[in-house]
């Protein structure tokens, strides 16, 4: 039977790694303090290792809907991604909300990653020295674990820190704060080339936070603002999709394209959606025991319009409930939908975790638009 409890070497470092970066090591982001890219989850007594996906993921995988900003540590975040396999981010910006500090802050994180990628390295290596003397690790690569692997490459196969560009927009909750001051804020971020989308925006008439009335208005703006500026429509849509849909019927859907983000309806829902030409994102919440319909829902989505995000630091997939979601996440949630969908390990999977990633850069990874080159200057917001 395989030990649970943290080694008391590892116990130690995770303690004063948590006293350096003033992080609680019992709270949901306590696996942070080990600095090092593997993942846990949490115990009564601590934390327990968890492999990543067995067998290793064999293709790039992208985050399409992040909140870095409300991570504990972004920076590290993204050193994990590139040890992990994620190597593009899509991170969301509320125009109300969080004013324009994340488009000042990316090169600063993305930097910081870098710098610290090594030591990174270097934790990952310790800590998976005294997991393979705990034993359990499933030796899938020339004798090592999956992270061994990922963690004993050459220096010059790792992949670079992930590239993350910005969704911004103005969520519902927030519709009831619009005014010209927002709105203008608001083209300033679509503006910026570091803009891939103008997101996340609709409708949400399960906490209802502003006016219905209103969080429609809003959304009809909005869409005139992605007609104008060519760029992607991310969608926020819960128990509110009739009105939306129809909102969209009536404003016309976005040439740039159209992302229903976290979807949360069964597939006769959905099925409308998709033959109007929407891309669909799973997170976390497809892994989860009672998501049935969202199962459902992620079997009739073309592959080519198939997205995986992780809405971090929110619903992390099973088996992490309860902990701080980050992107690095993802790889769970794209191991689950090529299991979920009968696609093997090897080169059918590789094949459908490929388009997949392509998918998310043809939608977000795309040069400034037209009018971005005519309003913006490249710089940030």
């Amino acid at each position: 039977m395989v030990e649970e409890t943290p080694a008391p070497d590892a116990l130690g470092i995770e303690e004063e790694n948590a006293a350096i970066r003033g992080i609680d090591p019992e709270s949901p982001a306590g696996y942070l303090a080990f600095r090092d890219a593997l993942f846990r989850k949490k115990k009564k007594n601590g934390w327990k290792y968890v492999e990543s996906p067995y067998p290793l993921l064999e293709a790039a995988l992208a985050d399409t809907h992040a909140h870095l900003a409300l991570l504990s540590d972004p920076a590290l975040s993204l050193a994990r991604c590139a040890i992990g396999g994620v190597d593009f981010v899509c991170t969301i910006v509320d125009a109300y909300e969080d004013g324009d500090a994340t488009y000042g802050l990316l090169d600063e994180w993305r930097g910081e990653a870098l710098r610290i990628l090594p030591d990174v390295f270097d934790a990952t290596r310790a800590a998976l020295a005294v997991e393979r003397e705990r034993g359990g690790m499933q030796l899938s690569h020339e004798g090592m674990a999956a992270d061994e692997w990922r963690a004993n490459r050459c220096p010059c196969e790792v992949p670079a820190i992930p590239a993350v560009r910005v969704a911004a927009g103005v969520h519902p909750h927030n519709a009831s704060h619009w005014d010209e001051d927002v709105e203008s804020r608001l083209y300033a971020m679509l503006a910026d080339f570091a803009t891939c989308a103008l997101g996340e925006v609709g409708l949400d008439y399960h906490y209802d936070l502003s006016p219905r009335a209103v969080q429609r208005d809003v959304f009809r703006r909005q869409i005139a603002m992605a007609h104008e500026c060519g760029l992607p429509l991310i969608l926020h849509m819960r128990d509110a999709h009739d009105d939306g849909f129809a909102i969209l019927e009536e404003e016309g859907w976005p040439a740039a394209g159209v992302l229903l983000h976290c979807c949360s309806v069964g597939p006769d829902e959905l099925s409308r959606w998709i033959e109007r030409g929407s891309y669909v994102a799973f997170g976390g919440a497809v892994t989860f025991s009672r998501s049935d319909d969202l199962r459902a829902s992620a079997n009739i989505v073309p592959e080519n319009r198939l997205l995986t995000e992780t809405d971090a630091p929110y619903m992390a997939p099973v088996p992490f409930r309860g902990i701080e979601c980050a992107p690095e996440f993802t790889a769970f949630t794209a191991a689950y939908l090529a299991q979920l969908r009968d696609i093997e390990a090897g080169g059918d999977r590789e094949a459908f975790l490929a388009a997949l990633h392509m998918n998310a850069l043809r939608l977000m990874g795309r040069g400034p638009t037209p009018w971005q080159q005519t309003h913006g200057e490249g710089g940030r917001a």
